[in-house]
């Protein structure tokens, strides 16, 4: 299969969409989000391609960067439902999951669940730092398993389930760093920049006239699931899965791939739900360029976003001022991809 293939080959999974379909519709979401968003390519992209994966985005950023306009635009372009929980340190998880409540039924006392706002098709977890690690950890069943369980029921939540969390990198008083296990499973971390002095007066233009810009519906709910569906048929060849994994590997300071960067600065390398979001994100990388194939550079696109977060440094590491980006880039600059067989 050559990198100009659009085509499915023969025996991929059926799906009623088109690879072709899937990148039009794509760049329609995008290009109605781009009315309202400024500039930010990169951001929308990233952050729409963990939509398409049928996962989660963190995002962080300094205040005013329009994290929550994002979102609202994103819910605003998909016919969806839509829900925004700000955490603050006194939010419980019944606050987020819902909680059973005593109500009149038939003559007769009765205690009946009332949904919290994460039964919605898109949550934006506003300030997610904010909130103490008892309430956060009431996320982390929703966003691994798309259920809820309160008083040993289970709930499932309806499809497309998509968590967009945002935090502030600068004001750490008040509150409590993301522990590991939550981190893990957002797809991809986005750092979002600073807009150029170009955005920033078509910003101004925008937000401070007469005329205000709103976003239309170009997509409904059960388009995205059909998204997601032909995303996970995308064919990847082996020597490209072995290509991902070995940027796992080189994560972990022990291996023999491992970078000298990572050896002297790295305490603890990626997860395997960092190889499954280089190549579920690289499938998607490939549908949105108009491919049915996973190359090397798509691996490398969504290497930073993907484990970025899943990387944690040592004191000497913290100390010295290096970040996770750079010992990525370190892996991305020494690791060699396998050899076609």
């Amino acid at each position: 299969m050559t990198a100009s293939d659009t085509r499915p080959p023969a025996g991929a999974p059926a799906s009623r969409l088109a690879p072709e379909a899937f990148a039009e519709r794509a760049k329609a979401i995008e290009a109605e989000i781009g009315r309202v968003i400024v500039g930010q390519r990169d951001l929308v992209r990233q952050t729409l391609t963990g939509l398409l994966a049928n996962s989660h985005v963190l995002l962080e950023g300094v205040p005013g960067l329009g994290k929550t306009m994002l979102v609202r635009t994103i819910a605003d372009v998909i016919d969806c439902t839509f829900n925004r929980i700000q955490f603050t340190p006194d939010l419980m998880p019944a606050d987020i999951t819902g909680t059973n409540i005593l109500i009149e039924e038939g003559g007769q006392r009765v205690f009946k669940f009332q949904p919290g706002p994460i039964f919605a098709n898109l949550v934006l977890a506003d300030e997610i730092n904010r909130a103490t690690p008892k309430t956060q950890s009431s996320l982390l069943e929703a966003m691994q398993e798309h259920q809820v369980t309160v008083a040993r029921n289970r709930y499932p939540l309806d499809a497309p389930f998509f968590v967009l969390a945002t935090q502030n990198p600068l004001e750490m008083e008040g509150t409590y760093p993301l522990p590991e296990a939550q981190l893990d499973r957002f797809l991809f971390k986005v750092m979002v920049p600073f807009p150029s002095e170009e955005d920033l007066i078509s910003i101004m233009d925008r937000t401070t006239g007469v005329e205000s810009v709103t976003a239309r519906k170009v997509a409904t709910a059960a388009e995205v699931v059909e998204m997601q569906r032909l995303a996970r048929a995308v064919p990847i060849a082996p020597h490209i899965t072995a290509y991902a994994v070995s940027i796992l590997a080189a994560t972990h300071p022990d291996q023999p791939r491992a970078p000298g960067l990572a050896r002297e600065y790295v305490r603890y390398g990626g997860s395997p739900r960092g190889a499954q979001a280089l190549v579920t994100a690289g499938k998607i990388f490939a549908l949105l360029d108009g491919r049915f194939n996973v190359s090397v550079d798509d691996i490398r696109a969504v290497a930073l976003p993907s484990l970025r977060h899943r990387i944690i440094l040592n004191f000497e590491g913290e100390a010295e001022g290096i970040t996770t980006e750079a010992v990525i880039r370190s892996i991305l600059d020494t690791v060699a991809p396998p050899a076609v067989e």
